[in-house]
Parts: structure tokens; C-alpha cells; sequence
């Protein structure tokens, strides 16, 4: 039953199935490291056999070279399912703030937060930038591709409109 030059009639399904299976789980097991998956793969690759020649596997010259091979494919595809599962990150939403947010931040830094979040998007840019990773004026221009005068001028702004939101908030 283990290669083509045996004479006599190929074996059925059945009967590779008792002389083979054990061996091919063993196989998969060493693909896969985790005996109820190399199991599925073995009982898929005979599924396949059975789905492709039926039970009595006329036509197939060397069933035993066919199922080995089954067996490996079988379980390379495992790995690959496998391997783009871990490799998969959900998506991360955006605009929802962290749940610990409000534990997190005192009532002040809230209004700031939301104060800051309604000012245009070059006036956080440059606000974050200087206040929070305390930047130069000249090092945010380079950042940000701006003249100086301009991150000047944001800046002012920026301020300006924030005051006035934070005045209003109270």
C-alpha cells in the first residue's frame, strides 16, 4: 500500500484510512503542533481523496504518495490562516476617546481638551507643538513647513480663540 510497485488492486478508502491515518496525523502534528487540528487536517485530506476518486480510488496510481501530499497542503493552509490571523490588527477607532479619559483628566483639562478640539487644525498643531512638546518657534515652522512669522501669528491666534472659548464654557 506505499507505492506503485505493488501489483496487486489499489486499496480503497477504508483501507488506507486504517493503514495510514495514524501516520499522517502524526505528520500533521509535526505541521501544526496541536493534535486537534492535525486530526482536521487528516480527516479533510481523506474528505478530499474520498470527494476526488470516491471509495474505491481507481485512477489513482500511488494513494499513499497522494494523501501524504493532501496532508502537507492541508496543513501549510493552516499555518497561512494562522499566520494572517495573528498578524491581523483590528482597526483602532479614532474618534472615540479612551473610556478612562474622564477618570483620568481633572474638569479643567476636559474644557481645555474641548476647547482645543474646536480650534482649526494648523492652530492645534501649532499649540500642541509648542506647549506640549515645547518646541521653538523655529522648530515648528521646520515641522511644519511654515515660515516663522506664520507660526507666530497662529500661535497668537490660537491662543486668542481658546481664551475666548474657555471664557465661554464657564
Amino acid at each position: 500500500m506505499d507505492g506503485p510497485e505493488d501489483q496487486g488492486p489499489p486499496p480503497t478508502l477504508t483501507e488506507l484510512y486504517r493503514a495510514r491515518r495514524l501516520d499522517m496525523v502524526r505528520l500533521a502534528l509535526f505541521l501544526v503542533d496541536d493534535l486537534h487540528t492535525a486530526e482536521d487536517v487528516v480527516q479533510d485530506a481523506f474528505a478530499a481523496v474520498c470527494r476526488t476518486y470516491g471509495t474505491s480510488l481507481h485512477g489513482l496510481q500511488d494513494p499513499g504518495a497522494y494523501l501524504h501530499t493532501a496532508v502537507v497542503n492541508a496543513a501549510r493552509s493552516v499555518l497561512r490562516r494562522r499566520r494572517t490571523a495573528r498578524a491581523y490588527t483590528p482597526p483602532h477607532p479614532v474618534s472615540e476617546p479612551p473610556v478612562d479619559e474622564g477618570l483620568l483628566l481633572a474638569e479643567e483639562h476636559r474644557h481645555v481638551l474641548d476647547a482645543l478640539a474646536q480650534l482649526t487644525r494648523r492652530q492645534r498643531e501649532v499649540l500642541v507643538l509648542r506647549y506640549w512638546s515645547e518646541l521653538t518657534e523655529a522648530q515648528i515652522a521646520q515641522t511644519l513647513g511654515l515660515s516663522r512669522g506664520t507660526v507666530k501669528s497662529t500661535a497668537s491666534r490660537a491662543l486668542d480663540a481658546l481664551e475666548k472659548k474657555l471664557e465661554a464654557g464657564r
